[in-house]
């Protein structure tokens, strides 16, 4: 299937954006806004993308290249919800309802939230639960399979509340003071510490004085007594289990480095304070998972 454009593709590469059902270009952004970016229907094959890399043949270093997280989870789209739902044991989906929990209702009904690195939308049945005057749900991801997952999958009867953005979050132009609710679950990992501090910018810029926004991530419960057990399970069981069931797969099994490095979300708690923003800090299960949440203060 060959996307349609209504601008040039080449000018605007790092963002595409799709909105099943409805016409070309017509979602909840200002229409000046769009008209000067690049508005699109998805090209299904992907063509242009970079060449796909093995997370075996990068470093450290190279792991947080958006390039490599966007490859990475385009391999583990078609499973990745229910691989991440069995190899945590069901925690993800605990995690995931208990961190929008962490939001502050929003001051009026038809607001507006975005789920960055949104995955396959598993976090907004939650959402709509809690919030159910919700007007839309702007879905911001960097894999253009995670989003193709989440239209085939898990749209169903609120298909036309959501708005997907394919992009980088750390490189979004989604319009100052445009969201009511900011939202992450299980982005932030992939975010080294420069990138973390970037994205605080980015949150505090998209979101609304008075807004409120919770991020959560899977940690290192440094200080914990079962904390070699995790470890092990991590390093050195899940890329064995992934192997055998996955067909020699090993991306999920980067959970193991991504979690080491980012330990928890401590330095993302700092560079949102940094931003002017409020913020509070919470362990999940011995700090298995952390988050931070809070709200952009109303200056008077």
């Amino acid at each position: 299937m060959k996307a349609q454009t209504s601008c040039d593709p080449h000018q605007f590469p790092h963002c595409g954006r799709f909105r099943p059902s409805l016409p070309l270009c017509q979602s909840q952004f200002p229409s000046d806004w769009i008209s000067q970016r690049t508005c699109v229907v998805f090209c299904i094959k992907g063509e242009g993308k970079a060449a796909m890399r093995n997370p075996k043949d990068v470093g450290d270093d190279d792991i947080y290249d958006p390039q490599f997280v966007a490859n990475l989870f385009d391999r583990c789209s078609s499973s990745y919800r229910r691989w991440s739902a069995i190899s945590s044991f069901g925690f993800i989906s605990l995690w995931r309802y208990q961190c929008v929990n962490r939001l502050s209702p929003p001051a009026q009904t038809g607001s507006i939230a975005v789920d960055l690195m949104a995955g396959t939308g598993e976090v907004w049945s939650h959402l709509l639960r809690r919030f159910p005057d919700l007007g839309t749900i702007t879905a911001l991801d960097i894999s253009h399979k995670m989003h193709l997952e989440a239209v085939d999958r898990l749209h169903g009867k609120y298909a036309e509340m959501i708005t997907h953005i394919e992009a980088d979050a750390l490189r979004t132009d989604l319009p100052s003071d445009y969201a009511d609710l900011v939202i992450s679950t299980f982005g932030l990992k992939t975010f080294d510490r420069d990138q973390q501090s970037v994205l605080a910018k980015q949150i505090a810029r998209i979101l609304k004085p008075g807004g409120s926004f919770a991020l959560i991530e899977a940690s290192d419960p440094k200080g914990w007594m079962l904390r070699p057990f995790y470890r092990f399970y991590l390093d050195r069981m899940l890329p064995q289990i992934e192997r055998f069931f996955l067909k020699g797969a090993k991306d999920f099994s980067m959970i193991g480095t991504y979690t080491r490095n980012f330990g928890d979300s401590t330095h993302m708690a700092e560079a949102l304070r940094a931003e002017g923003l409020s913020v509070t800090l919470k362990n999940h299960f011995f700090g298995c998972a952390t988050s931070v949440a809070g709200y952009r203060p109303v200056k008077r």
